[in-house]
């Protein structure tokens, strides 16, 4: 029962991520295209464009790196997992692994929370449009949440004994 609440909740968390990445990315490009149209065929300058972009690209690159981190595609160093021959040593490894990645996301979420503090205690804004800079730190402050969540999973799964990638590397093991 809370398997599968948890599969659907990741399953509905995993299309709003895309959707959120989808649709930053149409605006950026959009926004992008749009200004160099404007400055180099129509000699316009808009005031604030770059702002939006800014907005935008941030929004893009956090969502990505916790997409990453949900479907465990973000960068590993797996030299020493993968000579890890032991099924049972492999668990640890990688239990290992998921607290630490847990304790330094959660490292992430403090510094970045105060980041987001600091910034709605002295509000500054950008030149152009006023947007207040809370508005791509809050981006920071989500993505950081978000892995820290993902970190969390990973490491009940590992105390659980369950592993995604087991399948795979059983199945490897068979061919072989």
């Amino acid at each position: 029962m809370m398997v599968r609440f948890f599969t659907q909740l990741d399953h509905k968390m995993g299309l709003l991520l895309n959707a959120t990445a989808l649709i930053s990315s149409l605006l950026l490009v959009g926004l992008m295209l749009f200004l160099v149209a404007a400055r180099y065929i129509f000699g316009w300058s808009i005031v604030g464009l770059l702002e939006m972009i800014m907005v935008f690209g941030m929004w893009l690159y956090m969502v990505g790196g916790l997409i990453a981190s949900r479907k465990r595609e973000h960068l590993v160093v797996d030299f020493v997992q993968t000579n890890i021959h032991d099924a049972r040593m492999r668990r640890l490894h990688q239990g290992l692994v998921s607290l630490i990645t847990l304790l330094i996301t959660l490292f992430f979420v403090y510094l970045s929370y105060r980041m987001l503090k600091w910034g709605m205690r002295r509000p500054q804004h950008t030149p152009g449009l006023s947007i207040p800079l809370w508005v791509p730190q809050s981006a920071i402050l989500f993505a950081s949440v978000g892995c820290a969540l993902y970190s969390l999973r990973d490491l009940i799964q590992c105390a659980l004994g369950i592993f995604p990638d087991d399948q795979q590397t059983t199945s490897d093991q068979e061919v072989q």
